[in-house]
């Protein structure tokens, strides 16, 4: 008798649910709530019934106002589209232990691309619930995807952003639209890992750290995989000021790295990679407390294992990518419309050199960074603070339209990390200078660097404004209509 009730008990429910999904399929979208998915529901049956909801794929809509409380993962994959209305604020709660994402793509757990996914309306309330990483060696975000084509993120919210975890991470991408999104606090409001075709905007960052990181290279807890990021455009941004917070971090960080293939008796530390068969392995040297060991091993037994990691001369060893790349960096990006308030660096382009992460491994092939465009970047803090930094190789770069500080761009080298840090070009068009008196405006910190430095049609609001260069033991190539630096 028993058995034959949970046999009714559970053809009733797969009818159920067979008619839900015959509802939505008529209506043209699928109402989370149809599955219990209801802000008086604790957060596992939330995640429970959210899941529910976005297998059916389609659009699916939150329309009830209100804060739902979530304690688990929801995992979306292709052809979805979940959208939020109104007064939706999703919760982390700790009913059965930290988690880190809100939201993930199912796709991240196999490496295997989801397509077409719009998330739109988003609202996450951290609320104290962080967990550095999850699913995914490397992917830290409440909101996250790895391996996504065609993704569309609108509207999201996220204002009590928490340390360790970032706000938004995607990586191995392409095709990637973030509009319209406000992101406050400790950590990174959008970090990027390698991907192509990509354009942020209409944002507002109030981030103790990166508002943007596009980190090519990173530390082996930061990103999933290592490449190049390529093809994008960020616009219409603001880096907003917060009194309580420290002047950390840059409104954007563009970071690159390169690594060789394995030899034996190589020295090496947390963050170094080697590619091995095709595969890039990174070395994950971590202590107890989540900080780096700040051992040097000598690595005599190749990594070839397929995946996870595997310890060898005392060395984890963690499988990456099926991609064999030697070089990582950023090419081919604009920045247009970025408001900088908050005073710190605008743009760090850069290595790591340090036991968290050495982007460039001795010997390695040099990345060259490529073509960055900077437009109508208007500086609006008073403190001496130069609006870029460069410290990688990087061909060329060109700022625009701009309304700079009172400091310029300063070029310096991590301490033994290149020999040579090739030739830049810098040109600075039709910007104006609204510094009273004297403004570094080139600083060049590294021997021998060649930097071809050319201003042309810019406006000096200040009668006695004056623009210096100073050179160190490199070589600056001037060419200029600015005060101080006329031929």
């Amino acid at each position: 008798m028993k058995t034959n009730l949970i046999r009714k008990s559970s053809i009733l429910g797969i009818l159920c649910l067979m008619g839900q999904f015959a509802e939505a399929q008529s209506r043209g979208f699928t109402d989370a709530a149809d599955f219990g998915f209801s802000p008086e529901a604790s957060g596992v049956d939330n995640v429970a019934a959210l899941q529910k909801a976005v297998d059916q794929t389609g659009t699916i809509i939150v329309s009830k106002p209100g804060v739902y409380k979530v304690a688990d993962t929801t995992y979306v994959g292709s052809n979805t589209t979940l959208e939020f209305g109104n007064g939706v604020i999703l919760q982390k709660v700790d009913e059965k232990g930290p988690f880190t994402h809100v939201i993930l793509n199912k796709g991240a757990l196999t490496k295997t691309y989801d397509e077409h996914i719009a998330i739109k309306g988003l609202h996450i309330s951290v609320n104290g619930v962080v967990k550095r990483m999850d699913d995914v060696f490397g992917l830290r975000g409440q909101l996250a995807f790895f391996y996504v084509k065609d993704l569309r993120i609108e509207g999201f919210r996220s204002l009590d952003i928490e340390g360790v975890q970032y706000s938004v991470h995607i990586c191995t991408f392409e095709d990637v639209i973030i509009d319209n999104a406000v992101l406050k606090g400790e950590k990174d409001g959008i970090h990027f890992g390698k991907g192509k075709r990509f354009t942020v905007s209409n944002c507002v960052f109030q981030t103790q750290d990166d508002a943007l990181a596009l980190n090519a290279h990173d530390y082996s807890t930061g990103n999933p995989e290592i490449g190049w990021i390529e093809d994008g455009l960020v616009e219409n941004c603001y880096d907003m000021a917060a009194p309580e917070q420290k002047t950390i971090g840059y409104f954007c960080r563009i970071l690159a790295g390169g690594w060789k293939d394995w030899e034996e008796g190589m020295k090496v530390q947390n963050g170094d990679s080697v590619v091995v068969n095709g595969r890039i392995y990174r070395v994950d040297a971590l202590n107890a407390k989540g900080g780096p060991d700040k051992k040097v091993y000598t690595t005599k037994i190749a990594p070839t294992h397929e995946k996870g990691m595997r310890v060898l001369d005392g060395i984890k060893w963690v499988m990456i990518q099926e991609e064999a790349v030697y070089t990582a960096g950023v090419k081919n990006v604009t920045f247009r419309n970025i408001y900088l308030e908050k005073p710190r660096m605008g743009f760090s382009i850069h290595f790591d050199q340090s036991w968290w992460s050495r982007s460039y491994y001795p010997g390695a092939e040099v990345p060259v960074q490529r073509q960055l465009f900077f437009d109508n970047i208007r500086v609006l803090h008073e403190e001496v603070v130069p609006v870029a930094r460069v410290n990688t190789p990087v061909d060329a770069f060109t700022i625009t339209n701009s309304s700079l500080g009172k400091a310029g761009i300063q070029v310096d080298a991590r301490k033994g990390v290149l020999s040579d840090y090739l030739t830049t070009k810098i040109n600075i068009n039709n910007t104006m200078f609204n510094a009273e008196g004297e403004m570094i405006l080139l600083d060049n910190q590294v021997p021998g660097k060649v930097v071809h430095l050319k201003t042309r049609n810019n406006t000096e609001l200040s009668d006695n404004f004056s623009a210096k260069v100073i050179e160190g033991t490199g070589v600056v190539k001037i060419d200029s209509d600015l005060t101080g630096l006329k031929n």
